[in-house]
């Protein structure tokens, strides 16, 4: 090969890399530091100009590239000093924690059951504030910025509670019950919006309600006056004999279901459908969950129910609104569960004389043990309340008041809403 030859193609591989390298340099300098932080920008130039000498060292000692070392290093040190330059102005990486962890007593706690990440939107809509938290997810306030309405929205985080073919069970479980939710349409049933996931968190947007829950009444001396309770208990009838016609069944009335505010004259039933897809949660885990003090003897023993469970449930809320106690009461699951399904509840009039004794009637009526001997419908349920009411106001009778003193609050671990093991299933109780 001739000395002109051998100059124009080792020429030409140099310059060829030069300009390669001159390529590294402008994307380095004018895309890669600004997307990087000062430590890392001024060692990306440092190797990057150590890289171009080295380039420049290997075109003069390999192929005798004239000017090969001169221009590499003259481009190393200008770059190198630009990069330098532009990575001292950028900011510096955050100061490494040092200092050892908290205890785990000091630090915060929240609810093992919460599990829902706190977020600033949650689907279309804004999130305000937490209402709540349960064991399947959280409740929000929240606002539609479509037509600036505030909702609450109930949570449901069904991944942590199912995995595999039984979450996408689960998933459309979900979006079945609160489709079917979402159809009644009841003055005195709450109103359903709006049913998505947004991270694998399944949500519902509802009508927010105002007011407070009926477990505020459920203890003297907070008790409503009795004509109060007849009315609320016959318009929760009334609800649930159409969500009956509907085919829908609550499975969950408890006064934490039931909304009301009292100077607006408003009552609102809640949650219907979520018990359903929290019950699968409860099947698979082989565990009762939620309150039990409130549930059907069928239901207590794992059959089949309708509406005729949601009317003894609504029995044991009509009981502990008069009286401030519930039916059956025990420290032992074992002992409650036989309560509900073989003791005969008490007389009302066993704790409150002054009630009239139809009234008396009605309540033992709807906890009847066996189905067949309940209330067929709400609707009857709240046609007897009514009668009632209509007899004391034509008689001009007001019990009395129950004295707090003489009906102690229930200390019962299964009293209210008991929980097992677990926080409560998340139902609303703020709603």
């Amino acid at each position: 090969m001739g000395i002109t030859e051998h100059l124009f193609r080792t020429t030409g591989t140099g310059w060829a890399l030069s300009a390669l390298a001159l390529l590294l340099v402008l994307g380095e300098l004018g895309w890669l530091l600004p997307r990087l932080r000062r430590e890392a920008a001024i060692a990306v130039s440092v190797i990057l100009a150590s890289s171009v000498i080295a380039v420049g060292a290997l075109l003069w000692w390999q192929l005798s590239v004239p000017m090969g070392w001169v221009f590499h290093v003259v481009l190393a040190l200008v770059f190198g000093h630009i990069g330098w330059a532009l990575g001292q102005r950028l900011p510096r990486l955050p100061a490494v924690q040092r200092t050892a962890p908290a205890p785990a007593a000091a630090q915060p706690q929240r609810p093992a059951s919460a599990g829902v990440p706190d977020r600033s939107t949650l689907g279309r809509y804004r999130i305000e504030r937490e209402l709540g938290r349960g064991a399947m997810g959280a409740v929000y306030l929240g606002r539609d910025p479509k037509i600036g309405r505030q909702v609450a929205i109930k949570t449901m985080a069904l991944s942590r509670e199912f995995a595999g073919d039984e979450l996408v069970e689960a998933r459309e479980r979900f979006f079945r019950e609160a489709e079917t939710a979402g159809r009644l349409q009841h003055p005195d049933i709450v109103t359903i919006f709006d049913a998505g996931e947004d991270q694998e968190l399944a949500y519902i947007a509802m009508e927010y309600l105002k007011g407070d829950d009926l477990e505020v009444y459920t203890q003297a001396p907070k008790l409503l006056p009795v004509a109060t309770v007849l009315n609320v208990v016959a318009r929760i009838a009334d609800a649930l004999a159409y969500a009956h016609s509907q085919g829908v069944v609550h499975r969950d009335i408890k006064p934490a279901n039931v909304m009301v505010d009292l100077s607006g004259d408003a009552v609102k039933v809640t949650d219907f459908g979520i018990a359903r897809v929290a019950d699968s949660a409860r099947t698979r885990t082989g565990m009762v969950l939620g309150t039990p003090s409130y549930m059907s003897p069928e239901q207590m023993a794992g059959r089949r129910v309708d509406g005729r469970s949601d009317l003894y449930s609504l029995g044991v809320l009509l009981f502990q609104l008069l009286t401030g106690r519930l039916p059956h009461r025990s420290d032992s699951m074992a002992t409650l569960m036989h309560q509900i399904a073989n003791d005969p509840a008490p007389d009302v009039r066993s704790l409150r004389p002054d009630l009239p004794e139809g009234l008396a009637r009605v309540v033992a009526l709807a906890l009847e043990k066996r189905p067949e001997a309940r209330y067929p419908s709400g609707q009857q349920l709240a046609a007897d309340l009514r009668a009632v009411a209509a007899r004391l106001q034509a008689a001009g009778v007001q019990p009395k008041p129950v004295d707090a003193s003489a009906a102690p609050p229930d200390s019962s671990g299964f009293a209210a809403t008991v929980k097992m093991d677990r926080a409560d299933t998340g139902h609303n109780s703020s709603l």
